[in-house]
């Protein structure tokens, strides 16, 4: 019971971490190319995950776990963070809560797949619930988006469930902030190299949002995040914590709209209580 609730305290702070990703990736592509983001975040987040390794001594992983790493670098250190990227260039971050509202279902299925996890059918119901509540608010209130950047979120949630499933299920074994961390140093070379190929023509045309947008996904969206997340998968459960992320949406719009001035309606607060209970119905029958 202890370790289930450590679980999900741990599970809720790397929720509220991610929640100001999708807000300072708006800002930051305002003026950075989603592949520099991409890549300088990816470098940033590994330099800071290198001196970690070395200061407290980590020991390496063990060959049979350079599969599950390079699953998880390309889930959720390349692909949701490009992905996004380029989707937040044509559609709006509100939009983008349509896809997001989708990343618990799709954790809670490869949790199935690649964890070994079996939840009671009714666990099925609350997350299906709740996300279709996630989706329906963000249809309602987020207006159109364009078929390329709603393909590009579609992909960025597969990609990213898969990476935190597997991450989870490494993290077990290995513990969470070591399987990002050891991420993180498995793409560095390709990511400099990408960095280094794609920096800003002008940097005096980079504006001060956009080096905190950046800022802040690569120390907390990339690192600090996961510390708190993969531990709460692994303590949790991948599908019972996973439904965590239905609450992300909310506190991503509160973000959104402390740095860019998207208003808070009633309907979020309602809509939010409801997620609540779903999150809550969705916790009793995971196991």
């Amino acid at each position: 019971m202890k370790a289930s609730l450590d679980g999900w305290l741990s599970g809720f702070m790397g929720m509220v971490i991610f929640s100001g990703s999708l807000p300072a990736t708006r800002v930051a592509v305002a003026d950075l190319s989603p592949l520099f983001l991409t890549s300088a975040r990816a470098v940033i987040a590994a330099g800071l995950a290198a001196m970690l390794l070395f200061c407290l001594g980590e020991k390496r992983p063990v060959r049979a776990d350079l599969a599950s790493l390079v699953v998880i670098a390309a889930g959720v250190v390349v692909g949701f963070p490009l992905l996004t990227a380029l989707a937040l260039q044509t559609i709006t971050s509100a939009h983008s809560i349509v896809f997001i509202g989708l990343l618990p279902l799709a954790t809670a299925i490869f949790g199935v797949l690649r964890g070994g996890e079996r939840p009671k059918p009714l666990f099925w119901l609350f997350s299906c619930l709740g996300s279709a509540v996630v989706a329906g608010f963000a249809l309602v209130t987020g207006g159109a988006g364009a078929l390329p950047g709603d393909l590009l979120m579609l992909a960025a949630v597969i990609v990213c469930g898969l990476g935190y499933a597997e991450g989870a299920r490494l993290s077990r074994r290995l513990g969470g902030w070591q399987v990002i961390c050891w991420a993180l140093i498995l793409a560095l070379a390709p990511m400099l190299v990408i960095a280094l190929a794609t920096l800003p023509a002008d940097w005096s045309a980079v504006g001060v949002g956009a080096w905190g947008g950046l800022a802040y996904v690569s120390v907390f969206s990339m690192l600090v995040g996961f510390v708190f997340w993969y531990r709460g998968l692994a303590l949790g459960g991948i599908a019972a914590v996973g439904q965590l992320q239905l609450l992300q949406p909310f506190f991503g719009l509160l973000l959104a709209g402390f740095l860019l001035h998207e208003p808070v309606s009633p309907m979020m607060i309602a809509v939010t209580l409801c997620v609540v209970l779903c999150v809550v119905g969705a916790r009793r029958f995971a196991r």
